[in-house]
């Protein structure tokens, strides 16, 4: 089952569904503790219980960006040829900075919020937000390769446990939107995992190595991020991911 190449898209949209049915319960809880203390949710005591949910969801993420970043090593290291791998992530960031790919995504994510809002109340918000969160970013892209070409899912297993975390977050607090979010993490990442299925028939087994040794160099400066030690815009430097189906021939013909 784990060689089917849809298997890591189906575990994180598991667990997105899962997290959010369960930020859900928790949002049922603490409405029903509420009404029994005779208190709204909405009284300064829900905005403490808040913020020390957000600290421990911190707390929480911080430890599974160290998991991230062994993920993302354990791949890395796999590189066949690292002067590709150097000039693979030079050039695409340097493309990636020109096209200012990060900026395109927050500002996608702006329009997007400023369409939607005050529209189906806050099920669109939760949908809105949370699909943003879980479907746009390097990992999605990364995870799709990796499962796509040569069946491996460990990116996409590391997201879920990332996204059903958040999921429960978002879910406690925006609602039933959150759950819904879970039908764009299967259509999105289903779809780039099927392209690259059908990419990899075209693209060298070597090729495709390098490739998803560079995205796994990504998956660590996305572990980084998460732990508060770097603010990388890791989305500028996805065009890296593309840079070895060129350099991989050029690299080969040079007597290095």
């Amino acid at each position: 089952m784990t060689n089917w190449a849809l298997w890591g898209t189906l575990v994180n949209t598991a667990t997105v569904l899962g997290g959010a049915l369960v930020g859900l319960l928790i949002k049922k809880i603490a409405s029903v503790a509420a009404r029994k203390r005779k208190i709204t949710v909405q009284t300064t005591d829900d905005t403490g219980d808040r913020a020390r949910t957000s600290t421990l969801t911190s707390t929480v993420m911080t430890g599974l960006g160290l998991c991230v970043l062994l993920i993302g090593l354990m791949g890395a290291m796999k590189v066949e040829n690292v002067l590709v791998m150097i000039v693979s992530v030079a050039l695409g960031s340097l493309v990636g900075e020109l096209l200012d790919l990060d900026g395109w995504m927050k500002r996608f994510g702006d329009f997007v919020e400023r369409r939607m809002k005050g529209r189906a109340g806050s099920v669109s918000e939760g949908f809105v937000t949370a699909t943003l969160l879980f479907c746009v970013g390097a990992m999605t892209v990364t995870g799709a390769i990796e499962s796509g070409v040569n069946r491996i899912h460990t990116t996409y297993y590391a997201k879920a446990l990332l996204d059903m975390v958040s999921a429960t977050v978002f879910a406690s607090t925006l609602g039933f939107g959150v759950v819904l979010s879970a039908v764009s993490v299967f259509v999105t990442q289903g779809a780039l995992t099927l392209l690259a299925v059908l990419a990899a028939g075209a693209i060298p087994m070597a090729i495709t190595g390098e490739m998803v040794a560079v995205g796994s160099l990504l998956v660590v400066a996305i572990g980084t991020n998460l732990m508060g030690i770097t603010h990388v815009k890791v989305m500028n430097l996805l065009p890296a991911m593309f840079f070895p189906i060129a350099l991989c021939p050029l690299f080969s013909l040079l007597p290095l």
